[in-house]
Order: structure tokens, then C-alpha cells, then sequence
């Protein structure tokens, strides 16, 4: 016969371990619908976020350029196309694109058609790795362990995505590539200059400078900026040596799954988590890294950092 005492214990065991069980089960429901939440929400709930810079040369009228990044575009993402086609309506005096704008092989003609509105403006650009290799499936938590120095080599075959087809239909429609390449723009009056890199985390970047006289040679208003994929402080140390005064870059996904407030872990590289999205500085020249339009087909989930577009806005230094 069972004592009273031992039935009690054995009565308690069972009451604990349902509400373990409970416990656990409540567990898995709030991570179920936080990742439904992140990727059939968040995923398409795009924005545009907006900078003012005080850069320009006194009198010199407002200049805007709209920054994308990281559209990491698949074949039938219908939503981030039309979002990508209203950001024609910001009527940028330029546009810069720092990279990773395919995630598919067969992506390329709704790359086009997202950007086609877009195309019709004056535009640089700059590669990052998904705009040469195929993504692969990864644990996406490795990123939370895993030190980016930029100069690993890929770790595995990868299959190649259709760049050169990419980059010329950039070029037919007039835009500049600053693939570790120099180059002058001249826009509204504002003469720009370009320092570009091929992508920092694939360790291809071979930096170009400025030319040390061009401001001497043109008298119209100037504005030297670096364009780079990823954001490595190697490469933002190199752009402020030789003398940029603004620097573009895209790769974070700013932080992409993010703590409450858009507070990041990790930025994919050896950039602090903090500035893993929007503007910060690098000695005292502004950085703006925006946090993408797009996440790699493998990890379609954002938390707490919803994808952008971002329109700076310059203004005369006062």
C-alpha cells in the first residue's frame, strides 16, 4: 500500500513536470509566432529613413542621394519591388548602391524591373558577395560566435550569379561602377569625387585614393566620398587617410535580428554592433551604413530592424 506522504510526492512530480511542460510549450508558441512575426511582417515592412548632413560648401544648394543596399533579391518578392519602385518619387539627385542585390541564380530580371525607375537617375555602385556568389545554407547563429576579419576566403564552392549580365545593364542606363576604381561626378552644380572598393569581406578591395588636385582643377563645390560593400574598419580607416569626407556601405543587415529598440548583436564583420545602421563617425567623417532591403533566401526573418532605403540629405556647412 502507498503511504499518504508518497502519494503526495508522486502527485507533486506530476504536477511539476506539467508545468515544466507548459512552460516549454508556451516557450515554443512565443518563438513560433516571433519568427512568423519576423519573417511574414517584418520582412516587408519597409521604410525610409532620412539623414541630414551639413557637408557642402557654403551656398551650396540641398543635394539628396538615396542609398540602397542589400536587396538580396528572389524571384517573386513582389512587395520589395514596388517598394523599390515609389523610391523614384524621392527624385534623387543620385543614387548609390554599395551591393549584395542578388540571393537567387533566376533573380536578375525582377532585380532589373525593382530597379528599373531607379536606373533613369544618376548612379554609382559597388559589389558585395551576393552580387558574385549564390548564398548557401548556413546555422544562422554562427554569426553570433563567428569572428569576420575580411580576410577569409570563401569556405566553400559556391555557385557564380549572373554579375557581369548585372553590371552591364547598370551601365546601359548610364551608372557609374567604382569597382576599386576613382571617379568624378558632376551633379547640380556639386562636384563629387568617388573612392570605390570591390567587396572588403571577400578581401577583394584594392583602394584607388582621390586625386590630390581635382579640387584645385575644377572650381565648382566638391565633395569627396568612399563607397565600399562592407564596412570593416580597415577600410573606413583607409577612406578617411586618403581623405573622403563621406563614406557609403551597406552588408550588416543592421544586425538583422535585433534586440528591442533595433539594438544589434552582430554586424557581420568587425564592426561594433552599435553602428551596425545608420550614421556614425570614423574619426570625424560621417559614416552611413544603412540596413538593407533584403536578407539571404536561407534566413527571411527580421526582428526589431525593419528593412530601408535611406535619402540623405546634404546641406551647405553653415
Amino acid at each position: 500500500m502507498t503511504s499518504p506522504a508518497l502519494a503526495t510526492v508522486a502527485a507533486s512530480g506530476r504536477s511539476g513536470s506539467s508545468a515544466f511542460l507548459g512552460a516549454l510549450g508556451g516557450l515554443a508558441l512565443a518563438g513560433a509566432a516571433t519568427l512568423a512575426y519576423g519573417h511574414f511582417i517584418e520582412l516587408n515592412n519597409f521604410k525610409i529613413r532620412q539623414e541630414r548632413l551639413a557637408l557642402l560648401p557654403a551656398g551650396s544648394p540641398d543635394f539628396r542621394i538615396l542609398h540602397i543596399s542589400d536587396m538580396h533579391m528572389i524571384p517573386g518578392q513582389e512587395r520589395k519591388i514596388a517598394f523599390m519602385n515609389s523610391l523614384a518619387s524621392l527624385e534623387p539627385h543620385l543614387v548609390v548602391s554599395t551591393g549584395d542585390n542578388l540571393s537567387h541564380l533566376d533573380a536578375l530580371p525582377d532585380l532589373l524591373r525593382a530597379m528599373d525607375p531607379l536606373l533613369d537617375f544618376p548612379g554609382v555602385y559597388v559589389p558585395g558577395s551576393n552580387c558574385y556568389f549564390a548564398p548557401v545554407m548556413k546555422n544562422p547563429a554562427r554569426y553570433l560566435w563567428k569572428q569576420n576579419t575580411g580576410s577569409e576566403a570563401l569556405e566553400e564552392e559556391r555557385a557564380a550569379l549572373p554579375t557581369a549580365q548585372m553590371h552591364q545593364a547598370f551601365d546601359e542606363r548610364g551608372w557609374v561602377d567604382l569597382i576599386n576604381r576613382y571617379e568624378t561626378l558632376n551633379l547640380s552644380g556639386l562636384r563629387l569625387e568617388f573612392s570605390g572598393v570591390d567587396d572588403p569581406h571577400l578581401n577583394y578591395d584594392q583602394h584607388p585614393g582621390f586625386s590630390p588636385t581635382a579640387f584645385e582643377a575644377d572650381p565648382s563645390p566638391s565633395l569627396r566620398l568612399g563607397v565600399a560593400h562592407a564596412p570593416y574598419l580597415r577600410t573606413l580607416d583607409r577612406f578617411v587617410a586618403d581623405g573622403a569626407q563621406l563614406i557609403f556601405a551597406g552588408h550588416t543587415h543592421g544586425g538583422q535580428v535585433c534586440l528591442p529598440g533595433g539594438r544589434a548583436l552582430v554586424s557581420n564583420c568587425d564592426l561594433p554592433p552599435q553602428r551596425a545602421s545608420g550614421v556614425s563617425y570614423q574619426g570625424d567623417v560621417p559614416v552611413q551604413v544603412t540596413a538593407g532591403l533584403g536578407t539571404s533566401r536561407f534566413a527571411q526573418v527580421r526582428l526589431f530592424c525593419p528593412p530601408e532605403a535611406v535619402l540623405v540629405t546634404l546641406t551647405a556647412a553653415s
